[in-house]
């Protein structure tokens, strides 16, 4: 009896991945501007291949915050994870913030079924349910924790559902789901915090906007996807 139970629920969370990562069959590449102060300084770049039961998503962002014409603040990276049969089996990026390097190589250890993380500012294990925090993955609505995609830090999150709210954005219309996402630990120091606003279309199955206040209100805005 037991054997029958293990297997229904394998069956079930195996349908559950497929019916996620099904989600981006069609997708090849979603863009985003990044906005500053109402000011596009930046983007946030996503490429799709799909290859049978893998899903390869490349990331380039790149932004400069320039005052009074020098560069105060600035993001060049890029990244590219694999999924295989809707699981998260590899991650690896390279950042530059401010001319300072921070780097993540994320492994799934299919004996421990944890990622192994090394990571600029963590080294160690964490549990699959993790999510890496970038703005192409809808599952991060969803996650209880989520892995940075800078430095590989992890951090507990909570997710809540705002409101229905019709969204224009290039002149489209979207009917969108509002969400706010913070930081479980209210004890980190503010610049630690996860606080995200987020509009996601169910009917496209995309995140469509982000924003949060640091330095300066920030958007990630979708501009195009295909």
């Amino acid at each position: 009896m037991k054997k029958y139970i293990y297997i229904l629920l394998l069956t079930i969370f195996t349908f559950k991945a497929h019916s996620h990562t099904d989600h981006y069959k069609g997708i090849v590449k979603i863009e985003m501007d990044v906005l500053r102060n109402g000011e596009v300084i930046g983007y946030s770049n996503y490429f799709f291949e799909h290859n049978n039961k893998k899903m390869t998503v490349k990331n380039y962002t790149k932004f400069v915050v320039n005052l009074l014409g020098i560069n105060i603040f600035s993001i060049l990276s890029e990244a590219i994870e694999t999924y295989e049969n809707g699981k998260l089996i590899y991650f690896k990026s390279n950042t530059f913030q401010n001319d300072k390097e921070k780097y993540v190589i994320l492994k799934y250890d299919s004996k421990l079924n944890k990622f192994n993380i090394d990571g600029s500012s963590f080294k160690g294990t964490a549990d699959v349910d993790c999510t890496i925090g970038n703005w192409w993955n809808h599952k991060i609505l969803k996650a209880s924790k989520q892995i940075s995609p800078l430095s590989g830090s992890v951090k507990e999150q909570v997710v809540t559902f705002i409101k229905n709210e019709n969204l224009e954005i290039n002149g489209k219309k979207y009917l969108t789901e509002h969400f706010k996402l913070k930081s479980k630990d209210e004890n980190l120091p503010d610049n630690k915090k996860l606080d995200f606003d987020i509009w996601y279309s169910k009917e496209n199955k995309l995140i469509l906007k982000v924003s949060y206040s640091r330095m300066g209100n920030w958007e990630y805005r979708l501009k195009n996807f295909e």
